[in-house]
């Protein structure tokens, strides 16, 4: 912070570690899990939608979305959220944080709900009703990541602002984690219960009514933890940069930030009536000013955005059929539909144990001790190195006996990713630009990410059908296959690598010095 800024900034800055940290940790926090929950668990039943949905009498494999569904049931949600993080993001500089923060959390709640209910007497009505519900699930989703990051890096001192900020994201690492686990109780609930057998068996009882009923309560799960935070949130006070710098009301956030710090704080009208009316910082998003300033922080940060999401979500996504195709998850004629969720949800769930929850919390722990830069750096690194290692050997890892050095291959991937460019592109976008426009240029970042996560959604579910007809799922036209697409997931990791010297150091500045404005600040407050 500027040696001469407003008192109340300063105070945030040097605030030691209170319990309104920690709550505000976890009142954002639970947006991201149940965030993350809601987007990856439909990666988890889609296969069961398959068989429900669309079995094949006289087929010999289990029945299968359609690839045109499956895409659209994989990645309507990420369009949704695309919308969502440029609207809420734009409403969050020009109405407030707060104002909008419990309607992101309402539509999340409301669309879990209403995804697992959705209703018509035909597969096309049922998957039709699923991908609307889908899309506002993912509006409200969106609105969580420019809000929840902003109003995190507001309140957090300067000392330990990552790692606030890293632990509120880390928590999409535990309802990664959590839509897993849900998913196993649940199928070895229904699989207790009925006890269906493999398709090879007897497919027409290999898929029992009752099934129908297990995605639609994973599904609707994810309401309960957004449900639980919605008081709690509204009861957070607008953060007092918001309330400062932009609203211009230094009585206000004095009065919020003493009853939050516990300490007494002045207003210093003068002060911020004379640094909002600066003509040297009343620019818009699209001046030529903007451009010259922020101009390459923006592009560095949308375009790492992009490129790791591609790879992320790709990843993620679709990786029951990278298990399938080494061997790790048996082939799903030989399993029951209940039976082959159980699996998928195994491997999930072990993958978030290994790599990815560990990544997110080394994350918290270093973020404020390297920085943000050279986490981003080495994660792109070593995501590219270990995508290459995943890919160029691919066909000795389909070999029995070999898939275990797959599975660790594919942990430290996902490892890697968290503890890197998943972490800190979360966390930079809301510290580098300035209060008036922080919101909106981290959802045009975030939005940038899901532009990469459909990509991913569409592109490698394509890409990645192999060539060989006994191969791919029927009716699936032929891509280049899974390892010529991590091959490619491996070059866009290095993009983004090169895209990274982009993005600037943050680490231990004051939002205000982090956005440039910190000069500013110096010349027309410092003679108030």
């Amino acid at each position: 912070m500027a040696r001469h800024g407003l008192q109340v900034l300063r105070a945030l800055d040097e605030a030691k570690t209170q319990w309104f940290h920690f709550t505000a940790i976890v009142i954002a926090g639970m947006g991201f899990f149940t965030d993350a929950y809601d987007l990856f668990s439909i990666s988890l039943v889609t296969r069961l939608l398959g068989r429900i949905y669309y079995p094949d009498p006289k087929g010999k494999q289990p029945g299968t979305l359609p690839i045109n569904v499956l895409a659209a049931v994989n990645a309507v949600a990420f369009c949704g959220t695309l919308a969502g993080q440029l609207f809420f993001g734009w409403l969050g500089d020009n109405m407030g944080r707060k104002k909008v923060y419990g309607i992101t959390l309402i539509m999340m709640v409301i669309s879990s709900l209403a995804s697992g209910l959705s209703f018509g007497h035909e597969a096309k009505g049922v998957l039709a009703t699923l991908c609307f519900f889908r899309f506002w699930l993912g509006f409200g989703v969106g609105g969580d990541y420019p809000l929840s990051a902003t109003i995190m890096s507001e309140y957090a001192n300067k000392k330990t602002r990552g790692a606030f900020m890293a632990a509120v994201f880390a928590m999409q690492g535990i309802g990664i984690l959590a839509s897993g686990v849900i998913s196993l109780v649940v199928s070895a609930g229904f699989e207790y219960k009925y006890h269906p057998p493999a398709f090879v068996d007897d497919p027409e009882r290999s898929v029992p009514v009752e099934a129908d009923y297990i995605w639609r309560i994973i599904l609707m799960f994810g309401a309960i933890p957004a449900a639980m935070t919605y008081y709690w949130r509204m009861q957070m006070p607008e953060t007092a940069r918001y309330t400062a710098l932009v609203a211009n009301d230094a009585r206000q956030a004095a009065k919020d930030m003493s009853r939050v710090l516990q300490v007494e704080l002045a207003a210093e009208e003068e002060k911020v009536e004379k640094f909002v009316q600066d003509e040297r910082r009343n620019f818009g998003l699209f001046s030529w000013k903007f451009a010259h300033i922020y101009g390459l922080r923006l592009l560095g940060t949308t375009s790492t955005w992009f490129f790791l999401d591609i790879a992320f979500y790709s990843q993620n996504l679709f990786q029951k059929d990278l298990f399938t195709s080494i061997g790790w998850i048996p082939p799903p004629a030989q399993m029951s539909a209940i039976r082959e969720l159980y699996k998928v949800a195994r491997a999930q769930t072990l993958i978030a144990l290994c790599g990815t929850v560990p990544g997110y919390w080394f994350a918290i722990a270093f973020i404020d001790i390297i920085g943000r830069f050279w986490i981003q750096l080495m994660g792109f690194f070593f995501m590219t190195v270990f995508m290459f290692a995943l890919a160029f050997p691919y066909h000795h890892w389909q070999k029995k006996g070999h898939h275990i050095g797959f599975i660790v291959m594919y942990c430290l991937t996902f490892f890697f990713a968290n503890f890197g460019p998943n972490t800190t592109t979360f966390v930079v976008p809301a510290e580098i630009f300035p209060a008036r426009l922080r919101s909106t240029c981290h959802g045009i970042s975030a939005a940038a990410g899901k532009a990469g996560a459909i990509v991913g959604a569409f592109g490698f579910l394509y890409l990645s059908q192999e060539k060989d007809l006994t191969l791919r799922d029927p009716g699936y036209p032929a891509g280049i296959g899974k390892k010529k697409s991590l091959i490619v997931l491996g070059v866009l990791s290095f993009i983004g690598m090169i895209f990274t010297l982009l993005v600037p150091e943050s680490k231990g500045m004051s939002l205000e010095e982090a956005a440039c404005e910190a000069d500013v600040e110096d010349d027309e407050l410092g003679r108030a």
